[in-house]
C-alpha cells in the first residue's frame, strides 16, 4: 500500500491535515523526527479532529531509522527541484511518497537517497503548494494508478 513520509514536519495543522487524509484513505504515515511541534498542540488536535486516532502513524526516530524501515520500497520525493511531473510517473503499490518540511523541504543528502524526484507543475513565478495539498494530490494520483481507492 502507498505510504506517506513527512520529513521533519514543522507546521502542526498541516501535519494533522495529512493524518486526516491518510486516515480517510487508509494510508500509513511515517513521521521522520524531529517534528517542529508537540503532538499535544491545540492546532494539531483541531486540524486532525477525531481522525487522528484513526490514522496509522509511525514516528521514525530519524532519517536513518526511516530508511531502515522502508528497505525494499521505492522512496519518491515530491520537490520543486525536480524535472519529472508526478502525473507522468508510474507509481507502484508499495511506494513511499516523501514530502519535506514546509519551511525548507529536505536537505540535499535526503534528496539524494530518493529513488525518484517528482514535481507538481505550477504556474511560473510561484514557489510551492501547501504540503497538505501536495500530499493529497500525490497520494490521490498514486492510489488512482495502483487501484488503491475503495
Amino acid at each position: 500500500m502507498i505510504e506517506i513520509a513527512l520529513y521533519q514536519p514543522d507546521i502542526a495543522p498541516d501535519t494533522a491535515t495529512i493524518l486526516r487524509l491518510a486516515a480517510c484513505l487508509g494510508v500509513k504515515v511515517r513521521i521522520i523526527e524531529p517534528a517542529g511541534f508537540l503532538w499535544s498542540q491545540a492546532g494539531f488536535r483541531r486540524a486532525g479532529m477525531d481522525y487522528l486516532d484513526q490514522a496509522d502513524v509511525v514516528r521514525e526516530a530519524d532519517f536513518s531509522h526511516f530508511l531502515d524501515h522502508i528497505a525494499g520500497q521505492r522512496l519518491i520525493l515530491f520537490t520543486t527541484r525536480a524535472a519529472t511531473a508526478y502525473t507522468g510517473f508510474k507509481f507502484a503499490e508499495d511506494d513511499v511518497l516523501m514530502f519535506g518540511r514546509e519551511s525548507a523541504g529536505v536537505p540535499a543528502a535526503a534528496a539524494k537517497r530518493a529513488d525518484h524526484r517528482l514535481v507538481i507543475p505550477m504556474r511560473a513565478g510561484l514557489r510551492s503548494l501547501n504540503v497538505a495539498v501536495a500530499a493529497a494530490m500525490g497520494v490521490g494520483e498514486a492510489l488512482r494508478q495502483t487501484g488503491g481507492f475503495g
